[in-house]
């Protein structure tokens, strides 16, 4: 970054850093970049480090440019759920966990249970699940107070959790067009021998 050039490339600069080194290191970045008319291109796997550092996100998946906009836009447009955690009392039993997801299923029908362990409870809600983030708050805060939930988290897909998504799609997409090249190349070699 000597001599103020127009762009800087960093590819994974907080790579094998300690957590501390990498919050002082994307705070340099952000400090170095703000205001002034240079940019920074910034490769990484790390999405924490993309949220943290980047204005603008651009995913690539198999070599190829797939979308790119700023963190908020890619988590609304491709965040498909959102997550909910619920922490019980630890004297809570079983049953109480049980009841506890048939109430979870009466305000979120489509939800679904993720893990179970001791006393938490994690659940992915479909975004069509919820029409409005107040009434979801509101059936949460209820829920709390009538089942003894010591706390509960609701909230947005990570950008980790998109990335994944996108390039499942990806993978999926690459399957579907492999499959079809072998059905044609197949057939190609039964249309040679039928002659």
């Amino acid at each position: 970054m000597l001599g103020n050039p127009d762009v800087v490339l960093l590819d994974e600069p907080s790579n094998g850093m300690d957590s501390k080194a990498k919050q002082r290191m994307w705070k340099v970045i952000r400090s170095t970049f703000k205001g002034k008319e240079q940019a920074a291109v910034l490769t990484t796997h790390f999405m924490e480090e993309a949220e943290a550092v980047c204005d603008r996100v651009a995913i690539i998946v198999s070599g190829q440019l797939r979308y790119i906009g700023s963190v908020q836009h890619l988590k609304s447009k491709f965040g498909r759920h959102f997550s909910l955690d619920l922490k019980l009392d630890a004297d809570s039993g079983v049953q109480q966990m049980e009841l506890l997801h048939r109430e979870v299923l009466k305000h979120f029908p489509n939800a679904c249970r993720q893990e179970s362990f001791a006393s938490l409870m994690s659940y992915k809600v479909p975004k069509s699940d919820v029409q409005s983030l107040s009434q979801a708050f509101f059936n949460l805060e209820q829920v709390k107070r009538s089942f003894n939930v010591e706390e509960y988290s609701f909230s947005q897909s990570t950008l980790e959790q998109v990335f994944i998504e996108l390039a499942k799609e990806q993978e999926e997409d690459d399957t579907f067009a492999t499959m079809n090249s072998t059905l044609c190349w197949n057939r190609r070699q039964e249309d040679r021998v039928a002659f």
